[in-house]
């Protein structure tokens, strides 16, 4: 548990104070302002966590209110002992259910993704929807019960209504016509619960009633005539009566609450937590604020931290070690340098740390776990005005070394200060070796020199500063570790007008050594700034490299890809080439079948096809050809048949599916007709048709027929010389009849050609028999390196006669 003083002294409560303004319910306010630091590393870091999981939530959603969450615990506390609760109190635990279901509603993730450490509390959330909404329709407002609460009330409220117009009624007789000359004005009033009317004294004996009130002057008397006072009695009981019920209708609703005062309570303390998490969260946002690493090694070491305290805009944000290569920091510089702020902003953001709250510095700042911090802090600078003596001083010492330990974290601010400067700096040396050889992390700014040679001489020990700017003779509020720092006195006092020659008697009243030791500190000085520039220098030259290497990595890449397609281009190319050649080695076999010896011209077809499957492409898949995409119709001017251009037995192409067929019926009145493309027969719209022209057929005993003629045989497709494979081939290859010697060269064949035409599956119809050509087909096929695969055709596409093939 931290020591109050040391909270007030580094502003902890004011950190509190905002937290709790950010808090929104009065139970979450006052849980802010009860928080303190902890020493068990496990609950620092499950706040931290919960804190963490709340800015992510603020961060995806716009935050939650928690205004509803009142104070509940007497009112529960009345209903565990079986009491009834006021109707107020009643709409307190209403709102604080309805805003539970608020809450739930806004925990409830929409996404499956992981959950986070606040899922738990929203889940446990229970709305009790039921009680919230019968207490809602009972209750109207702290003062009024509704009508529909019961059918009793209900009923006294409509005899209260009409008894009170009879009363009006009659009273407005007697003001308006029976009593009109006795009256001090024409109105009807109510004296204690009764309807009266006021009667001018004189004229009492005029009105018989009673008498129950009379004006200060004595002149008016406020009379409830006799004829009235029967109805007024019917209305004091139905009042009566309506009390008693509302007694009821609470009674009811406070049993209802009393046998859910468990979750009621429970609902209230999650929501106080909730409020006290995003209050957490809230200001972690405002303060730009990351969440720190802890450790049981007590290592600090926060990048680029600022004092929560001041302006974010305004503030120098610090670098600040302790722990790792040093136990003991001294801080030294001028005054107004930034030497208090650094110590201040070292204690706070540990303090915070251990509360679970981010801290305002850059992601990855280390912090340590400290069983308890000290301060003796005495400012005299803006941030906190102190009247603090020697003595006292003192005082707050001797406390801190009685009770510092090794878990403890000391920061002493201008240590030894307010005595002779001789025994100061021996005290302040004693007090910190003391602290040092106890293993004690510490933290003091002073601006003695004996300190500086202290902190050079000690293992563990590292001097720091605050830099100042000689060229401006104002600090940078920058804290340099490693580096002693000056006191820079003569040159402040400079600048404050102090003549030159006082400055100059008192150089020359300081001792060689001195000087000579300040002169070393101006010299490291210098050369620290220009390191630095140096360091900029040299990032600066670093980047321009990684943006040279980052265009030359990407020219390069441009290379490669432009050598690719070079590449690619010259094997489309060399395989144009080889295809020109197998066309004409194709027609000349075509021309020798008819006249000379078909296996010589198979050898030299062979070695034609094997020389073509040679040039591959960069990835060694083959590389197609067609003359024009895969399913288009090649280059030819679109044409618009008419139905008289349409004959039975033309060969056509149907557009869409780049198939080819023959006419089977001509067009019907809307222009469809049927196209067989073989074992197929489908309807087409004119639109979608081509004819064909095929100049050259080849095969025994086929001839040429011009237009629209078709190939007749075994083999089941045709090619023309002045047509494209992929306009031209068929998709099956009929054997039925051919022996195995002659079916095999056709079946290389219209492999080959099938391939180049770009076609995916063909069907090979060998028919069953004794299986001997479907087992050389089959034979063949696994020879074929481009066949990715081949089957029996299933039910319905041939069975067992046909073997469908797959290219690759």
């Amino acid at each position: 548990m931290m020591n109050d003083k040391v909270l007030e002294t580094l502003e902890y409560n004011k950190i509190k104070s905002m937290l709790a303004d950010r808090a929104t319910s009065q139970p979450g306010r006052d849980k802010c302002l009860s928080l303190k630091p902890s020493a068990d590393i496990r609950e620092v870091n499950d706040l931290q966590q919960e804190t963490y999981d709340c800015v992510g939530r603020l961060l995806r959603n716009s935050s939650v209110n928690f205004g509803s969450n009142k104070p509940v615990e007497m009112s529960l506390k009345r209903l565990d002992k079986g009491s009834s609760i006021s109707a107020p109190e009643l709409l307190d635990i209403a709102g604080l259910l309805e805003n539970t279901a608020r809450v739930k509603s806004y925990g409830r993730r929409d996404d499956e993704g992981e959950r986070d450490s606040l899922d738990e509390m929203f889940d446990a959330l229970a709305p009790l929807s039921q009680i919230s909404s019968e207490i809602r329709r009972c209750i109207l407002s702290e003062n009024e019960i509704a009508d529909d609460a019961s059918s009793e009330l209900k009923n006294i409220r409509r005899l209260k209504k009409v008894t009170g117009e009879r009363i009006h009624s009659r009273l407005n007789s007697m003001v308006n016509s029976t009593y009109k000359s006795y009256l001090q004005d024409s109105v009807i009033t109510m004296r204690e619960g009764r309807y009266c009317i006021p009667v001018k004294a004189e004229y009492k004996g005029n009105v018989p009633g009673m008498i129950h009130d009379r004006s200060q002057s004595a002149s008016t008397l406020f009379i409830e005539p006799s004829e009235i006072v029967n109805l007024n009695n019917e209305l004091r009981e139905l009042d009566i009566r309506e009390a008693k019920e509302i007694e009821v209708i609470l009674a009811g609703l406070s049993l209802r609450c009393g046998e859910n005062t468990d979750i009621i309570r429970s609902d209230q303390l999650i929501m106080t937590e909730l409020d006290f998490i995003f209050a957490r969260g809230t200001l972690a946002l405002d303060m730009n604020a990351t969440r720190p690493e802890f450790n049981e090694d007590r290592i600090i070491d926060v990048k680029k931290g600022r004092h929560p305290l001041i302006d974010k805009n305004r503030v120098v944000p610090i670098d600040i070690r302790l722990g790792d290569d040093f136990d003991l920091l001294v801080i030294t510089g001028p005054n107004t340098g930034g030497k208090t702020v650094a110590l201040k902003t070292l204690g706070l953001l540990t303090l915070m740390g251990q509360s679970g709250l981010m801290i305002p510095a850059l992601d990855h700042s280390k912090l340590g776990i400290f069983s308890e911090v000290f301060a003796d802090i005495g400012d005299e600078q803006s941030i906190e005005q102190s009247l603090s003596t020697f003595s006292s001083h003192m005082k707050t010492i001797v406390n801190i070394l009685d009770n510092a330990d090794e878990g403890s974290l000391c920061l002493f601010d201008e240590l030894g200060a307010g005595t002779d400067p001789t025994e100061g700096a021996a005290l302040a040396t004693a007090i910190l070796d003391h602290l040092h050889k106890r293993g004690i992390r510490t933290a003091a700014t002073t601006h003695y020199s004996e300190l500086k040679v202290y902190a050079l001489r000690e293992d563990r020990v590292c001097n720091a500063s605050c830099e100042f700017s000689v060229e401006t003779l104002a600090p940078t509020y920058r804290l340099l570790i490693g580096i002693p720092g000056k006191s820079n006195a003569f040159a402040i006092a400079g600048k404050l007008g102090l003549p030159s020659y006082i400055i100059d008697s008192a150089r020359d009243k300081i001792s060689e050594a001195d000087e000579s030791f300040e002169d070393v500190i101006s010299e490291l000085e210098s050369n620290r700034v220009l390191i630095e520039q140096e360091k900029l220098t040299i990032a600066s030259l670093k980047e321009e490299i990684e943006g040279l290497k980052a265009d030359y990595e990407n020219k390069k890449n441009r290379l490669n890809e432009q050598r690719e397609k070079i590449l690619d281009s010259a094997r489309v190319e060399a395989r144009k080439i080889l295809l020109d050649a197998k066309e004409s080695a194709d027609k000349a076999i075509r021309n020798f079948r008819k006249y000379g010896s078909i296996r010589e011209m198979e050898d030299e077809r062979s070695k034609i096809r094997n020389k073509l499957n040679e040039v591959k492409q960069g990835d060694g898949s083959p590389v197609h050809f067609s003359s024009g995409k895969r399913g288009e119709p090649g280059n030819r001017p679109p044409v618009s048949p008419k139905p008289s251009d349409f004959k039975l037995g033309e060969s056509v192409r149907i557009i869409s599916m780049n198939l080819e067929g023959t006419i089977s019926s001509l067009p019907d009145n809307k222009g469809n007709l049927f196209v067989r493309c073989g074992i197929m027969r489908m309807q087409v719209g004119m639109n979608d048709i081509e004819f064909v022209m095929t100049d050259d057929i080849t095969g025994p005993g086929i001839h040429n027929k011009g237009k629209g003629s078709t190939k007749k045989g075994s083999q089941g497709y045709r090619m023309g010389s002045g047509l494209s494979k992929s306009n031209t081939i068929s998709m099956e290859l009929n054997l039925i009849g051919n022996r195995v010697d002659e079916a095999i060269p056709k079946l290389e064949k219209y492999l080959d050609d099938a391939y180049l035409s770009h076609l995916e599956t063909v069907r090979i119809v060998h028919g069953k028999g004794t299986g001997a050509l479907r087992k050389a087909v089959w034979d063949h096929l696994k020879r074929i390196k481009y066949v990715k695969s081949y089957r029996l055709a299933e039910y319905g596409e041939g069975d067992a006669g046909v073997t469908v093939v797959n290219f690759k």
